[in-house]
């Protein structure tokens, strides 16, 4: 079984996914129950697993997927949810999530993709990728299910530093705009900022400041403002990109999936009642799927850590095997659309700008 990975090729040609194996809820079967979707879905894919050699062997050699598609890295330690970043970052040296890192970080992946703590990850990420040079204050972007043609909205930051000032507001415009050109095919995304009201005079001073910043830089990034958008906008279609500071965007992430979770329970128990409501709920059985599909957490899953020389996909901690398959779907596009390059080009073209509105053309993605 030692061959396994000596004989792998996850390159020959493929955009490869560097993955932390250990650090989900549900354990590295999991994680390769989800590749092994993906595999089986995309030829042109191939990975790095990190994580308890041993076990990882016996677990994707029962894949025919993945067979040639895998190459496996030891890692003896994993970062638990319960661990605190600094103590990562001391003694975490040998976990798989420290691994998975850097095997972007060395040139070796063209993406990462974890489940595991989000806050360490995240520190991580920063330490060992680097800020991309102008970036602040990275942040994380996820989709979120709208009536958009589309089908999602991106909304950042979703939690990765509850502070943002107007000139971090403004660099997450650029960088939804170019994670949505990029990971969406959007050519001209419409970027909005979140605020109480979308009266110009409503909102704190910063979120002011910040929509002259962003409205002012608009036509130089090649993205639409359409101004302040509401709560109420997170799924629906004046906006593409939705911008706010990672306190509030995690607050509503999280509600979000609450109602989520809740609709789908409660047409559970609608459809329950009586015999006649079961009939109707078999009858009803293809549309209601579908409703489903749409807001299934599982199958949007995947926050993208944005502003870093390199690209970060964090997974759910309790994905299964869909939602692994997910995360990494996300990550294969934007590792195959060389993501991470076209938008440190992007923030360097827009460093300048909000002191030079003058230097206008930025021909990147």
């Amino acid at each position: 079984m030692s061959g396994l990975t000596q004989t792998a090729n996850p390159g020959a040609g493929r955009t490869i996914v560097s993955v932390d194996a250990m650090g989900g809820d549900r354990g590295p079967a999991a994680v390769v129950a989800g590749i092994s979707l993906s595999a089986k879905k995309n030829p042109d894919i191939g990975f790095i697993l990190h994580g308890d050699k041993p076990e990882l062997e016996k677990l994707v050699i029962r894949k025919k997927y993945l067979a040639g598609r895998v190459e496996i890295r030891h890692a003896a330690d994993v970062v638990s949810m319960e661990d605190k970043p600094s103590q990562v970052m001391r003694n975490g040296k040998n976990t798989s999530m420290w691994s998975a890192v850097d095997s972007v970080r060395n040139g070796e992946a063209d993406v990462c993709v974890s489940c595991g703590n989000t806050g360490a990850l995240m520190m991580l990420s920063v330490v060992r990728l680097r800020k991309l040079p102008g970036i602040n204050r990275p942040a994380i972007a996820v989709m979120w299910p709208s009536t958009n043609p589309q089908g999602f909205n991106i909304m950042l930051d979703a939690g990765a530093d509850i502070r943002a000032d107007e000139h971090d507001l403004l660099q997450y415009a650029l960088m939804g705009a170019s994670y949505a050109r990029n990971g969406m095919e959007l050519p001209r995304p419409r970027v909005g900022l979140l605020n109480v009201g979308t009266e110009e005079h409503k909102g704190r001073p910063e979120l002011k400041e910040a929509y002259e910043l962003i409205a002012q830089n608009a036509d130089a990034a090649n993205f639409e403002f359409v101004g302040f958008v509401e709560g109420r906008d997170l799924p629906g279609n004046i906006a593409d990109v939705i911008v706010t500071d990672g306190f509030t965007g995690n607050v509503a992430l999280k509600t979000g999936e609450g109602i989520a979770s809740l609709i789908g329970q409660l047409l559970r128990d609608a459809f329950k009642f009586s015999p006649l409501s079961r009939l109707a709920a078999l009858l009803a059985y293809t549309s209601l799927n579908r409703l489903n599909k749409r807001i299934d957490p599982r199958r949007v899953n995947g926050g993208v850590f944005l502003g870093l020389n390199g690209t970060v996909v964090k997974s759910h901690g309790s994905s299964d095997a869909t939602g692994v398959s997910a995360a990494v779907k996300l990550a294969f596009k934007l590792g195959q659309s060389g993501f991470s390059q076209k938008l440190a080009a992007r923030v360097a073209s827009a460093v300048s700008l909000p002191q030079d509105t003058s230097k206008s053309s930025i021909s990147d993605n």
